[in-house]
């Protein structure tokens, strides 16, 4: 089950210039930062009341946020909802005919495991599904 809306996503050319105008726009700093190999991003959040703001920059030129940058330029790439069982979640979508872009949930950042819908089958948005690692 879908519990809220946990982040979003926005693809940056560079992380650290980012991270200085989301500072200025929200008058925090991030409160984590880090890559994710699997993805080829380096990433920082920013909490946001109960959501938060993930900025993400490619750290590889074939990377999707790369290809993404490279399409449409920066800007919003994913939203991200919170799940409590999201191996139930993607089956239970998957028998709705959602696409769903793996098999199995990957270890993400920020402490979630992840999967991904296909754009195609949401209205042309990229949807990540996320579950803390427990």
């Amino acid at each position: 089950m879908i519990l809220k809306i946990e982040h979003l996503g926005i693809a940056v050319n560079d992380l650290e210039s980012a991270n200085k105008l989301f500072t200025s726009l929200l008058g925090t700093t991030p409160y984590k930062t880090e890559t994710v190999q699997s993805e080829k991003v380096s990433t920082s959040f920013f909490q946001t009341g109960e959501s938060k703001i993930e900025l993400l920059e490619a750290t590889d030129p074939g990377s999707p946020v790369a290809r993404f940058i490279e399409k449409y330029g920066e800007g919003i790439h994913h939203v991200a909802f919170e799940v409590d069982d999201i191996r139930e979640t993607m089956k239970d979508l998957r028998e709705k005919g959602f696409r769903i872009l793996s098999d199995e949930p990957m270890k993400g950042a920020d402490n979630k495991l992840i999967c991904f819908l296909h754009p195609k089958s949401t209205n042309g948005v990229l949807v990540e599904l996320c579950q803390e690692i427990r």
